[in-house]
């Protein structure tokens, strides 16, 4: 298969540049004379991305996939421009053993639509206590390990979980909320939650586990990732702690830059997220954070659920927004366009730095060609009915946003995009 996307401008790293790409048997070459392409992208007026990686989504499957399976998770990833997922372990049974592991990767490769890293579990049975068998997970296949919604709420297992991890040289993605602090908590503490009368979370609650992993961190010269940051405070400690030499990285997702906890008064439970939307100043602080490098990844949190989890009571209903198809939009409307991000900053955020974290970069297949082809100006509307994935549970339908991915190509095959899926 040859492939030559022509006439578009390519994001780098540290510059935009107009130029062709030629792809020959899943690799970017220099062609010669003889080249003669199998198919021509005409990518006029159009950006081409390093392949999105999203490292942190949820495929459900196995065992809830009348939420999602992977097939149907991994083209919605397809359609919002992700080249690779990385996929949490909160299945059933969870991804705490390599039996699990390899049988999502079984149906990635049955699916064959974008690459599929999963992630293990910190504990077994994502229950705080024993430490699972990390190294055997890591030969499986396991890209990370996490606890995903759960945190790992004894500091003496999160210690030996972090020298563990030192030892076996795989990343940990840590859930940040003190459960005693959240209590019932079901949105942001503040305004809104007053108005609405809707019990509300303290932004400590995610702060002092934060600060908790950081420390341990830094007392054991290990690494930690944290997931899905949301308020002001939690940058703060990050942005400090790297300062100081401390190996953190952290994650945003797009409802934590484009919304803020003023949509809960709809009492619309597609807002209903944990951690929740926050406070203006939060969003705000997200923002500057992922402008300043503090953030170090946009990921999507991608959390399908079935109208029969969202359409009940806000206090009963599931935590989770279907984030694959909307990411980019948001992203480029919210920080490109709004607050004046760079698409090569984007292109970090959303490409080389998850890769570098998760230790992508150095697999062989981080090579191969792997893009995505955006428009950046085209205004568009939401519309969670043309949603790939099961999950329709989104707060931003209807909203007005600028761009769309236009192809999706993985290993130089288009996934995504005219002659794709």
């Amino acid at each position: 298969m040859r492939l030559h996307i022509q006439d578009g401008f390519v994001v780098r790293d540290d510059s935009i540049v107009k130029e062709d790409i030629f792809i020959d048997n899943g690799r970017a070459v220099r062609p010669d004379a003889d080249f003669r392409a199998d198919e021509i992208i005409d990518a006029r007026g159009l950006y081409v991305m390093r392949g999105f990686i999203d490292m942190h989504t949820h495929l459900r499957e196995p065992g809830f996939e009348y939420k999602e399976d992977v097939a149907s998770g991994t083209a919605a990833a397809l359609k919002g421009g992700f080249t690779a997922v990385c996929c949490m372990p909160n299945t059933n049974p969870p991804a705490d053993n390599p039996a699990v592991i390899a049988y999502i990767k079984e149906r990635a490769a049955a699916a064959d639509n974008c690459r599929v890293y999963p992630i293990g579990t910190i504990t077994k049975g994502q229950k705080g206590g024993e430490i699972t068998e990390m190294y055997r997970l890591k030969q499986a296949g396991a890209v990370a390990l996490s606890d995903d919604g759960y945190p790992v709420e004894s500091g003496g297992v999160m210690r030996l979980a972090l020298e563990y991890a030192k030892t076996v040289g795989i990343p940990l993605i840590c859930h940040e909320e003190d459960t005693d602090i959240a209590a019932a908590g079901v949105v942001n503490e503040g305004y809104s939650a007053t108005v609405s009368g809707l019990r509300g979370i303290s932004r400590a609650a995610e702060e002092v586990m934060i600060a908790r992993d950081v420390i341990l961190a830094e007392s054991l010269d290990a690494s930690v990732h944290i997931a899905h940051v949301s308020t002001k405070g939690g940058l703060e400690i990050i942005r400090n702690a790297k300062k100081r030499g401390v190996k953190v990285t952290c994650e945003t997702c797009p409802h934590y830059f484009a919304a803020n906890d003023g949509l809960i008064l709809s009492f619309d439970t597609n807002t209903k997220v944990n951690p929740p939307l926050r406070g203006e100043d939060d969003r705000l602080a997200v923002i500057a954070a992922i402008k300043d490098g503090t953030v170090d990844a946009i990921v999507t949190d991608h959390a399908p659920h079935h109208i029969n989890d969202k359409f009940v009571e806000y206090n009963y209903a599931a935590n989770g927004i279907s984030g694959l198809e909307t990411a980019f939009q948001l992203a480029n409307t919210f920080l490109v366009k709004k607050s004046g991000a760079s698409l090569s900053a984007l292109s970090k955020l959303m490409s080389a730095n998850p890769a570098r974290i998760l230790g992508l970069d150095k697999k062989p297949e981080y090579a191969e060609a792997d893009f995505t082809v955006v428009d950046t100006e085209t205004p568009s509307k939401i519309d969670v009915k043309s949603f790939v994935s099961k999950g329709k549970n989104s707060p931003f339908d209807g909203w007005d946003v600028y761009g769309s991915v236009r192809y999706t190509i993985v290993g130089g095959r288009v996934k995504y995009g005219s002659g794709g899926k």
